[in-house]
């Protein structure tokens, strides 16, 4: 089969949806690839090292007009001009975006959205979301430290010692414990909190405080187990208790990481403008869900703005919201493994594209299929 392989055209990223490495294997299992000259160098990936892998390189037309094309993020109007109708498209298409799957429907493409895949043990190798995610913990708290103007971690000196820096974690789903472990490396302090009452045994293991808030109700333990490894929507009674020792933590910390993002709603709020009003000045706070807040402004705190580091009540609020692009190259080969585990399901050793409806996985992620959006 032909596979195609662009390169990305979205503002800002730099990730790549193949590297030489899963190249190399879809060369060996007999496909042709085309990958669009320059594709990688944003992910230190050279034409040059396509080219020893077996891949030939083409133009952006080259690459988006193959049978199956290999993208990070779903093709702007620009490029599904240059796609085929009835080609395959496989990547980050944002499966709550309907507008967006619509134009994929329109212009005739079977496409996959790799976010969908369910969260089963089956389906762990081509989790795009959780080896996305990990990425973006490590890069928060790497960013938090560039900003903090103090030190990380306790040093005793002829000049007398400097206190730890104190990091509270908001949300601990993959984001969030690599956040913790890379802060604890740095010889931080941490605190975490969660609305699921089974990561606290994860955030003890890593070196980190769990913040526990106690359980009243039964309505409130079921929600707090979540569903499909995402947390649910908590009752108000338990949201207003957990804000209450929240605030306190948020109020001592010198940095504050929040992940807390619900698929297909808006970025809850956990860090309120009155809680940045009584952080020390010179406190960081890394949003990882900035842009995603009502309406699309804020994130887990309104005062963040996606995309730039902003200064509220002397606190420095960082709004990057690609955080894995920012460390493309690592972030492109997990990527792009997750891409080659997926082609498994679709792309059988005897050759063609299938589809096969029985798989739970392909059918979760099929998202447009013979000019109809198959996503309920």
């Amino acid at each position: 089969m032909l596979i195609g392989v662009p390169k990305e055209t979205a503002q800002g990223e730099t990730r790549v949806a193949v590297t030489p490495e899963t190249a190399k294997k879809l060369k060996a299992q007999g496909h042709t690839l085309k990958v669009a000259a320059g594709a990688g160098l944003a992910a230190s990936v050279t034409d040059e090292a396509y080219v020893a892998a077996g891949a030939e390189i083409t133009d952006q037309a080259g690459a988006l007009g193959a049978e199956l094309v290999l993208k990070v993020r779903s093709p702007s109007e620009q490029e599904l001009t240059l796609m085929k109708a009835g080609a395959n498209l496989v990547g980050m298409l944002n499966p709550f975006d309907r507008e967006g799957l619509q134009r994929l429907a329109a212009a005739g493409l079977t496409s996959f959205a790799l976010e969908a895949a369910p969260r089963t043990t089956r389906a762990q190798s081509m989790d795009v979301l959780s080896s996305q995610a990990n990425i973006a913990g490590y890069k928060a708290v790497m960013m938090a430290a560039d900003k903090y103007q103090r030190f990380f971690p306790m040093l005793m000196t002829a000049a007398g010692t400097v206190k730890a820096a104190r990091v509270v974690i908001l949300g601990v789903g993959v984001a969030g414990l690599q956040a913790i472990a890379t802060a604890k490396r740095l010889g931080a302090v941490i605190e975490a909190s969660d609305v699921r009452p089974s990561v606290k045994e994860q955030v003890e293991s890593l070196g980190a405080k769990f913040i526990d808030v106690p359980y009243e109700t039964a309505e409130e333990k079921e929600a707090a187990e979540g569903v499909g490894g995402y947390a649910k929507p908590m009752p108000q009674s338990w949201l207003d208790r957990q804000k209450v020792e929240v605030a306190k933590r948020v109020a001592a910390a010198d940095v504050v990481i929040s992940t807390a993002l619900i698929p297909g709603r808006a970025a809850p709020v956990l860090v309120t403008e009155e809680m940045v009003k009584a952080m020390k000045p010179g406190s960081v706070i890394v949003d990882i869900a900035a842009g995603k807040g009502a309406n699309g402004v804020g994130g887990n705190c309104p005062l963040s703005v996606a995309d730039q580091t902003v200064v509220a009540h002397g606190v420095t609020i960082i709004g990057e919201t690609n955080l894995a692009g920012l460390v493309a190259a690592d972030a492109s080969a997990l990527y792009a493994r997750n891409v080659l585990d997926f082609l498994k399901l679709v792309l059988p050793k005897d050759g063609g594209f299938t589809v096969p409806m029985d798989d739970d996985i392909v059918a979760a992620c099929l998202m447009t299929q013979a000019g109809e959006i198959k996503r309920k």
